[in-house]
């Protein structure tokens, strides 16, 4: 069985020790070695290319980011994040959905963030990690950088105290529910507090459509287009889920679809 090979960097020892006393329950990590600096860390990482660090923030030569920075982001691990109340941090966490383990952290907390990891690892999900991490690296370097690029292929769905950000090439639909927006992936569904014509202007790009008042789909799940006897068209989606084309956007349909 493939091993996740797991370094630990941390300058308390007994920090470490409580990582690593923890990893032997977990059968799927292999753990290399451990760190007491930023500069071992580093030179570790480059020379051995784990495929996880567990990563302190709070350094005494250097802080966690500073240890990223010096990584090529070829050979970057996954990373979890392990740190004392630091506000910038947490806020930078939170703002890319990016899991953490704040000291003092309970062992249930720990195996959560780790299963979390692992499943990544063995699934196609362990790239779009490394994309989160590269985004947070760029937040770091540049707190002040305005991330209009991300916000044109990402959308941005806050939920339980924290930001997702959906890649919109994977959103198949989008449906009006009372005051709030349905948004449906292949993944999962996700609920927004937001109107149709606020999210309209988000989805601008030549794969999305308004085909209702209450309903925009991305014409790359079209499966079919049934009309009928009467004029009226629908749309059936890779899914099955069948939509109707109101008259007011039928034209705009018909044009964008060549049809």
């Amino acid at each position: 069985m493939t091993k996740i090979k797991t370094i630990i960097v941390d300058d308390e020892l007994l920090a470490r020790k409580r990582v690593s006393n923890l990893l032997t329950d977990i059968k799927e990590i292999e753990l290399i070695k451990e760190c007491g600096s930023g500069k071992e860390a580093i030179e570790i990482i480059i020379d051995q290319k784990p495929d996880l660090i567990f990563l302190d923030i709070q350094l005494t030569d250097m802080t966690g980011f500073d240890v990223l920075k010096q990584i090529e982001s070829s050979i970057r691990p996954l990373v979890i994040f392990i740190t004392a109340f630091d506000e910038f941090a947490l806020k930078a966490f939170e703002f890319f959905a990016f899991d953490y383990l704040l000291k003092p952290f309970k062992d249930e907390r720990f195996f959560q963030s780790t299963n979390k990891v692992i499943e990544s690892f063995f699934s196609n999900e362990s790239k779009e990690l490394s994309e989160k991490i590269n985004d947070l690296m760029k937040y770091i370097e540049n707190p002040n950088e305005d991330f209009s690029e991300i916000r044109k292929t990402k959308l941005a769905i806050k939920a339980n105290g924290k930001i997702s950000f959906i890649e919109k090439k994977q959103i198949k639909y989008i449906v009006a529910s009372g005051y709030y927006a349905e948004i449906y992936s292949d993944q999962k569904k996700y609920l927004m507090r937001e109107s149709l014509n606020s999210l309209e202007d988000q989805f601008n790009s030549s794969k999305f459509i308004r085909i209702h008042r209450s309903t925009i789909i991305n014409i790359s799940f079209i499966n079919e287009v049934i009309y009928s006897n009467y004029g009226e068209i629908d749309v059936k989606m890779q899914d099955e889920k069948l939509f109707r084309i109101s008259k007011t956007h039928k034209k705009e349909f018909q044009k964008k679809m060549g049809i």
